[in-house]
């Protein structure tokens, strides 16, 4: 990757956001918990949260081993996430895939146009939707209590 190409991608707003997560810690008693892996580069993404209504995340927090375009998008994800459902979660899922794949239909997730660069770069795009991921598998039915 070139220093332009370096720059383009870790924008000061992509680094910004990548520091956000701090404020949201991953919380061990929760009563939710999910987890994300990417294939292609090995990040993982933990995700705490409480039940709210109609089993959405509330009281979400994260610990991230990711990269700073990750942590970014997990910031992004925090930004609009609490009260959402499982379905909530997996329509934008498919939307980011999308997009990602190059679709020019823009996912209805605010804030994603401070990660658009990473488009570009397919070795980014596992990390971009663990979030996501994390969230749908704390609503699995492995997590009701059954």
């Amino acid at each position: 990757m070139t220093q332009a190409n370096r720059r383009a991608l870790y924008s000061q707003e992509m680094l910004r956001l990548s520091t956000e997560l701090a404020d949201h810690p991953f919380n061990e008693s929760a009563k939710l918990k999910g987890e994300a892996r990417s294939r292609a580069c090995g990040s993982i993404l933990r995700l705490s949260a409480d039940e709210g209504a109609e089993r959405s995340l509330i009281d979400i927090g994260l610990r991230a081993s990711t990269c700073a375009v990750g942590q970014a998008s997990a910031a992004l994800f925090l930004h609009s996430a609490k009260g959402r459902t499982v379905s909530d979660y997996e329509q934008a899922l498919s939307q980011i895939e999308a997009w990602l794949s190059g679709s020019d239909a823009k996912p209805e997730w605010p804030g994603l146009d401070a990660i658009e660069a990473a488009r570009a770069y397919p070795a980014r795009h596992g990390a971009i939707v663990l979030p996501w991921k994390a969230a749908i598998d704390a609503l699995s039915p492995r997590n009701q209590g059954s």
